[in-house]
């Protein structure tokens, strides 16, 4: 799998700021990660018209969707895990990390808990897929 994802798989992208990032030529997850510097984001954001914190967000994401079993389909579950970084997520326990995830993903898909964690998951991360993330968020190089 891919640690780059075209730009249009970021989850929370609307189209307009899709088009800008095209635009300003930032057409992979690892185009726009060249964009971490403080001074660069600043530019990048002043360059969208968007607040910085909108674009930290979204080089968050992309930092953890270069863990290739998260990629762009659960960068935006890990974020809302509260972990920010394939750092982060390789310093995370398991179990905590796995508990959250259900706990959000039953919170947002609103399934019943015994459901998420027995099988009818609708895609719901395992406890394997979790102790993948953080094993592969381990080997990963710091961005």
């Amino acid at each position: 799998m891919p640690s780059s994802w075209p730009i249009a798989d970021l989850p929370g992208l609307d189209v307009d700021i899709r088009n800008a990032l095209l635009a300003d030529g930032i057409k992979t997850t690892e185009q726009l990660l060249q964009h971490q510097a403080a001074a660069q984001q600043r530019s990048l954001a002043a360059r969208l018209r968007i607040h910085p914190q909108q674009l930290s967000k979204w080089i968050a994401l992309a930092d953890l969707a270069r863990i290739p079993a998260v990629g762009c389909h659960y960068c935006g579950l890990l974020l809302h895990s509260g972990v920010v970084s394939p750092q982060q997520l390789g310093d995370t326990p398991i179990e905590r990390l796995h508990r959250q995830v259900v706990k959000l993903h039953v919170a947002t898909m609103r399934v019943g808990q015994s459901s998420a964690q027995e099988g009818d998951r609708q895609d719901c991360p395992s406890l394997g897929d979790v102790k993948l993330w953080i094993q592969q968020a381990k080997q990963l190089s710091p961005s």
